[in-house]
């Protein structure tokens, strides 16, 4: 498998180009790939609960799927250690709609041969993003009031897995 393109090359916000249309010669994105967020909803979601955590991004930016993935298994695995699998909700606010693409160009002995350059240079799609905006909430994370010092600690160690430094904001309902 190929090797991962670092968050700085995809974070930025810039107008989004990413053409679906469903004649083929006038879509630019020939096919979207997967979405690697597995679930959006963890935990008990009938009960009602007291508290509730809310992860803020400080500014506006570009998350990738396998960030927010990544950030989903770390909290889901505290929260249900912890407080087992009905003592909290976990909750993904934000959605990857947002296609990645790359160009990219061969280096090296042959290139000009196996590389077109910039001619169709809309570049392959290699992941999705979700588009954020400065103060949005990315996770929620509702508990009672016996599990207030995990939901944060779940939330400390999901915004370690996002390219950008996140806020932590506590309410009761």
């Amino acid at each position: 498998m190929a090797k991962l393109i670092r968050a700085v090359a995809w974070r930025r916000l810039e107008r989004p180009f990413t053409r679906k249309s469903k004649f083929r010669k006038k879509a630019f994105v020939r096919a979207v790939p997967m979405s690697k967020i597995v679930k959006f909803d963890m935990g008990d979601l009938s009960r009602k609960f007291e508290y509730v955590f809310t992860l803020k991004a400080k500014s506006a930016l570009q998350i990738r799927h396998n960030a927010l993935e990544s950030a989903r298994k770390t909290s889901n695995k505290v929260l249900e250690s912890k407080l087992g699998k009905t003592g909290y909700r976990l909750k993904v606010r934000v959605y990857p709609h947002h296609v990645l693409r790359n160009n990219p160009l061969a280096a090296g002995a042959g290139a000009d041969r196996m590389s077109t350059g910039m001619q169709k240079s809309f570049g392959k799609s290699i992941g999705l993003a979700a588009r954020v905006k400065k103060d949005q909430p990315l996770i929620d994370i509702f508990v009672d009031k016996n599990g207030l010092q995990y939901a944060k600690l779940a939330l400390q160690r999901a915004g370690k897995k996002f390219p950008c430094s996140c806020a932590i904001e506590q309410r009761k309902l």
